[in-house]
């Protein structure tokens, strides 16, 4: 299925089968990170509102569940942060009471996270990932350029006060920019942090998609193992791409569209379609050539190859 609101299921090296619900229109968000996958942020704020109707996103999450799909997660993402969205609460409690099946995952950037109505929204997700890819203010403002009034007081306050109510699984995500936030006394400082926190899972990240700003590069994988070592005795995850996978599990009825849903959110190679959208490499190669000829999307050269994006994005 794929919409306006609902895209996937997609194959998530993380997640599983996961069913994506992106709240936001394109690219509101209260942070403008350099490195992320959906584009530059054109509308920067951390005002919560309701970005998209919720009942409308009710309605097709009920006519898509009511089918029983065969999921590992209902994930919050896509093209800005979710928590922003007003409306959050009520979606997730709409999951877990009509279809408590199902798992709900948040992926979040923590900006919200000190506001204990956002808190309340999602305490019953079955997973939240809150990101923290910087301590220091320095180091903070130069990467997620955030909207006015965030800090990084705010961030930790946020995800400690969380932890503390939040009973079910939550995982730390650092994304490292070389340079910036992988230096001694920044992983320390985030060390320091996570150590009392008690979180569930740690997850280190690195670039792997073209970032807006192209002077952001990717990490070598012996300085991912160094920087996870200088985090112990914590564990922590070191989050690698994922393999070629050939089509399964995952069925759609408009492989256009799922397509089309799947590089909205995020520019992919053939194999990350491949694998995301559990099409066979043929038929994707036949679609993309389509979609380029007219016009719907761009092809540009990136760390691991050719890339694929929505040719109305940044």
């Amino acid at each position: 299925m794929t919409g306006e609101f609902i895209f996937g299921p997609v194959n998530s090296r993380r997640l599983g089968i996961s069913l994506g619900i992106d709240l936001l229109p394109y690219k509101t968000c209260s942070f403008d990170c350099v490195y992320c996958e959906c584009g530059l942020t054109t509308d920067l704020t951390f005002e919560r509102a309701e970005y998209v109707k919720t009942d409308q996103v009710i309605k097709d999450l009920r006519a898509y569940l009511e089918k029983r799909p065969e999921l590992d997660y209902i994930t919050f993402s896509g093209s800005g942060e979710p928590t922003l969205h007003t409306g959050i609460g009520r979606i997730i409690s709409f999951i877990k009471d009509e279809f408590p099946e199902y798992k709900v995952a948040v992926l979040t950037n923590s900006s919200l996270l000190f506001r204990e109505d956002v808190q309340n929204d999602i305490i019953r997700a079955d997973l939240v990932v809150p990101s923290l890819d910087a301590v220091t203010e320095e180091v903070f403002n130069k990467i997620l350029r955030p909207a006015d009034g965030l800090n990084p007081e705010l961030i930790l306050s946020g995800i400690k006060s969380f932890r503390e109510k939040f009973r079910n699984r939550l995982v730390i995500e650092i994304f490292i920019i070389p340079g910036f936030n992988d230096t001694i006394e920044e992983i320390s400082l985030i060390k320091e942090f996570l150590i009392n926190l008690n979180a569930d899972g740690i997850q280190l990240n690195s670039l792997d998609r073209p970032a807006p700003e192209e002077w952001v590069k990717p990490v070598s994988e012996d300085n991912l193992i160094r920087l996870r070592d200088m985090f112990k005795p914590l564990v922590v995850q070191i989050i690698r791409r994922a393999r070629r996978s050939s089509a399964q599990n995952v069925f759609h009825n408009d492989a256009e569209d799922t397509i089309i849903a799947v590089l909205k959110r995020r520019p992919s190679t053939l194999d990350d379609l491949v694998y995301a959208a559990g099409i066979n490499a043929k038929e994707i190669t036949v679609y993309l050539e389509k979609m380029r000829d007219e016009g719907v999307i761009i092809e540009k050269k990136g760390i691991r190859g050719l890339f694929y994006r929505i040719s109305n994005r940044n």
